[in-house]
């Protein structure tokens, strides 16, 4: 059910979100550890 009725949506502690962890908060920040690398890694060979 779609509605804003009483007993309608998820179920408390429901666990659909957290299928892969993809958006956790320490994939979110290795992601941009990676990027940052990256990043250095480009501007260490432009200077050559």
């Amino acid at each position: 059910m779609h509605g804003g009725a009483e007993g309608s949506g998820a179920p408390i502690g429901n666990q659909n979100a957290l299928k892969h962890g993809e958006y956790t908060r320490e994939a979110k920040a290795f992601r941009q550890h990676v990027r940052e690398l990256l990043k250095d890694g480009k501007e260490m060979l432009d200077d050559f």
